[in-house]
């Protein structure tokens, strides 16, 4: 009986770095999601600020402190936009040119795909109570918690494959 071969892991550590194998639905998927990123970090409309909120987190919590996180915010929000555009390029050059990944890439592609998780996960209201198997099939949002759930499993394969398990 021949052998069957097992598949390879959805992120694989070769010698020319790190792999992705994704389908081709799969990739078009996260590159959609990827592009919707890239639109709501460069918007300037201010009904799109709280879907970023994980994203651009405030460094001063307290009110007494909001003009130090307003001046924070201005000095530091183009460059965390910066660094987000560019793992958002970085996976865009693996997904669609088959391209390795070194360990910054694969850094900048496990942000690139914790950030779309992130603004999901604020639109769906995710808490540490999460549970998937808690959302029913005729919820409203399923398909958005199932995004979700697909983003997690393919950070989670990033995670593995950067720890080497």
């Amino acid at each position: 009986m021949p052998r069957r071969r097992t598949p390879p892991p959805v992120i694989e550590r070769t010698p020319a770095g790190f792999v992705v194998h994704l389908g081709p639905q799969e990739s078009q998927l996260v590159l959609g999601l990827l592009d919707e990123l890239r639109g709501l970090i460069h918007s300037t409309d201010p009904a799109h600020e709280p879907l970023l909120r994980r994203l651009f987190p405030p460094a001063y919590h307290l009110a007494e402190h909001a003009e130090h996180d307003a001046e924070y915010q201005r000095f530091m929000r183009e460059e965390l936009v910066t660094s987000r555009t560019a793992a958002i390029d970085g996976v865009r050059a693996v997904l669609t040119d088959g391209v390795a990944m070194d360990d910054g890439g694969l850094l900048g592609f496990m942000q690139a795909v914790n950030g779309v998780r992130l603004v999901l996960g604020t639109l769906l209201d995710v808490g540490e109570d999460h549970d998937p198997d808690d959302i029913d099939d005729d919820h409203p949002m399923v398909a958005e918690h199932q995004l979700y759930m697909f983003l997690s499993w393919l950070l989670e394969h990033a995670v593995q494959a950067n720890l080497g398990t």
